[in-house]
């Protein structure tokens, strides 16, 4: 992503999202993204298998009323 890319970008997406930004604050904005885009394209190179995918994320449930909750 180029710099002019990410600066349209950016003024593109504030605009339709009602987000008022300076040009001095969209340029800063743009830079992050690019930083962002480049760490991306780096862990898209990466190899992965399945084995590799995160497990699960843990969501404990709350107990129901009642429920001994030491269990």
């Amino acid at each position: 992503m180029s710099e002019s890319e990410a600066l349209s970008y950016v003024q593109a997406s504030a605009l339709a999202l009602g987000l008022p930004l300076s040009a001095d604050r969209a340029q800063r904005v743009a830079i992050h993204l690019q930083r962002t885009a480049a760490l991306a394209e780096r862990l898209e190179q990466f190899p992965l298998t399945p084995e590799d995918e995160l497990a699960e994320i843990y969501h404990p449930q709350r107990p129901e009323p009642g429920q001994d909750s030491k269990r």
